[in-house]
């Protein structure tokens, strides 16, 4: 199958270019620049419209919203995992590392009842062939979970698995360091009774002590020993010295850095900075920590992240042009960026040979609308 647009604002690597794209069975085949009016089967005018690469999403907890819509609510896994696939491919994400949890701090979340059939879901979707995005595994291993590891390992092995973060969320220290910010978030969220909050504060701490570093410890081991490795991330670095105990472990990853302090430290280190979208489009963090876009003018950030939202990703990229980004690096933190970061070489940028995952956005009233998204030279929102 063949098909060439023409007159879009072609977004490549370093510039952007008025010209046209030859796809031929799946892959880009051709890039030209100047607009041409064409009388060719299959040519399609996009009339300015720019033309950006796929994006490619690393963590978004989105599915969770579509498996647990209500506090101790499970919608069947099928439907939950359909509507998550439409909503991802509809915001320009053709290639989804659904971050999957195993183990929680909440004992009344339904994550690990869930777990398994989620990922048997997921994998019975794929072969189904009526996913319209790319669907990987990014396991996000709650290191205090007594039986985290038992839990982990069937998915070790796991040939989707694209990306494993080493995560603590036990209150009072990463994401939580500012206690008043937890108490507002589960209240609001979970309803809790102070009361309630203060038990939660104690059973997570005791919990933390027994089993965190211990998980840590064999989780990386257990990585490291793999034939093909991993990427493993860090989450939620506040100090230097978590960036550095990342680093002896291993860690290429820092994602959601807390402070300029840590981002800092894991920019001196190497390592890929991940921040959160919905940061950058509220103009900060919901905890309290640093914004993504004092990070971004400081130039420590490297790849956004829809978390929660996932429409949030390509607004946000956009906003990336307000901090001093020109648009192909701004883009390139949604695509090229992320796609590298685990691996992937095929796709994230639009160039002649890679595969033909690309998009189609309209500029209105200053917000990037999605007009169009197709996945290997397919049609898929």
């Amino acid at each position: 199958m063949m098909n060439r647009i023409e007159n879009a604002q072609i977004v490549l690597a370093d510039e952007i270019i008025n010209g046209s794209m030859l796809v031929e069975q799946g892959r880009i085949a051709d890039l030209t620049e100047a607009a041409r009016a064409s009388s060719v089967t299959g040519t399609d005018d996009w009339q300015g419209d720019y033309l950006l690469p796929g994006m490619v999403e690393l963590h978004t907890d989105n599915l969770e919203k579509h498996l647990m819509p209500r506090p101790k609510v499970v919608w069947p896994t099928l439907p939950a995992i359909l509507a998550h696939d439409v909503q991802i491919a509809a915001s320009g994400v053709t290639t989804v590392l659904d971050a999957i949890s195993v183990g929680d701090i909440d004992s009344d979340s339904l994550r690990n009842d869930s777990l398994e059939s989620c990922t048997q879901g997921l994998r019975m979707a794929a072969d189904s062939g009526i996913l319209r995005a790319d669907h990987f595994l990014h396991m996000r291993l709650e290191l205090a979970e007594e039986g985290l590891l038992d839990m982990f390992a069937p998915y070790l092995h796991d040939e989707r698995l694209k990306l494993v973060s080493l995560m603590d969320h036990t209150p009072g220290q990463r994401q939580w360091t500012d206690l008043t910010h937890y108490r507002v978030y589960v209240s609001g969220k979970r309803g809790w009774s102070e009361e309630k909050v203060d038990s939660m504060l104690e059973r997570l701490l005791l919990r933390q002590v027994a089993y965190a570093a211990s998980n840590r410890r064999a989780i990386v081991a257990s990585c490291r020993e793999l034939d093909v490795p991993v990427p493993l991330a860090t989450h939620d670095d506040t100090t230097v010295e978590h960036v550095a105990e990342g680093v002896d472990d291993g860690v290429t990853i820092s994602e959601f850095p807390t402070t300029v302090a840590a981002a800092r430290a894991a920019r001196e280190q190497g390592l890929g900075i991940i921040m959160g979208a919905p940061n950058m489009v509220r103009g900060g963090s919901h905890s309290g920590n640093v914004s993504a876009a004092e990070l971004a003018r400081l130039d420590l950030l490297d790849v956004l992240s829809s978390d929660y939202v996932p429409a949030s990703l390509l607004h946000a990229a956009f906003l990336l042009q307000n901090e001093g980004f020109g648009l192909p690096k701004a883009v390139a933190t949604v695509t090229r960026n992320p796609a590298r970061m685990i691996g992937l070489h095929d796709r994230g940028e639009i160039a002649v040979g890679l595969r033909a995952d690309y998009m189609r956005v309209r500029v209105v009233s200053g917000i990037p609308v999605v007009m169009g998204v197709w996945k290997a030279g397919s049609r898929i929102a």
